[in-house]
């Protein structure tokens, strides 16, 4: 029994300094072994190597692009039977993996969510972000057919016997909406078993955010169709 901990990096050296030692500690105190690991861009754009050396991560360069090519890159290196994924700059705090982990191992599930939008969960994130978040994850749980507040977060622990081997094809965040549904194609409807956490969402630690507007709207309405296409398959 172990835990992979999976963390995206592009350009956050500086909140990889105070989120690695962070989660040593708490992902540490849960009594299981553990892997911290740390997926990079194709080619390295700040000393992340060199920062991940220094407190304890494996180190890896995604092969396929986008946020999607890092997630896919995460997946295929994650050695425990649980992953981990949360956000390398510092908007997860780790303080609430206890929890997430509590829920998932004493309920038997194959998906727990660290949520802002469940009762008790909150968000810092600026308003026009927040709205087109809600609309989003509002026209994804129709698409996905599941009853969850938050589809569009990376705060997850998965059953790594499901998500291993899952061919996923979004390049953008999209990623997140797919692999649910993939993930309930495979357990089956009725067998797919998932809980949420509520969370508060902080913003970065240090640097800007890389998402940007346009892409991440034609991804989305891209993958709405792809998504629907998927479930109605038999």
């Amino acid at each position: 029994m172990s835990i992979s901990v999976i963390l995206l990096a592009y350009k956050e050296a500086e909140n990889l300094k105070v989120m690695l030692p962070r989660l040593h500690e708490v992902v540490g105190s849960l009594g299981e072994e553990y892997d911290l690991n740390v997926i990079d861009t194709k080619v390295a754009t700040d000393n992340t190597e060199e920062v991940c050396k220094e407190l304890g991560a494996s180190y890896y360069h995604q092969e396929k692009p986008g946020f999607g090519g890092a997630y896919c890159k995460g997946l295929e290196i994650a050695k425990g039977d649980k992953i981990l994924f949360l956000d390398s700059d510092g908007s997860h705090d780790p303080k609430y993996i206890p929890d997430m982990y509590k829920k998932y191992t004493e309920e038997g599930l194959n998906l727990v969510i660290g949520s802002r939008y469940t009762k008790g969960g909150e968000s810092d994130d600026k308003k026009s972000s927040q709205i087109m978040s809600h609309i989003l994850n509002f026209v994804f749980r129709i698409v996905l057919g599941v009853n969850i507040k938050d589809v569009s977060t990376n705060f997850r622990i998965y059953d790594a016997s499901i998500v291993k081997g899952i061919d996923l094809k979004s390049v953008n965040y999209d990623v997140l909406e797919e692999i649910i549904l993939i993930m309930k194609k495979k357990a089956g409807s009725k067998n797919f078993k998932y809980g949420e956490i509520p969370i508060s969402f902080s913003k970065r630690i240090y640097g800007e955010s890389k998402r940007r507007l346009i892409p991440f709207i034609i991804s989305y309405i891209k993958t709405v169709f792809r998504l629907l296409a998927i479930r109605i398959k038999k």
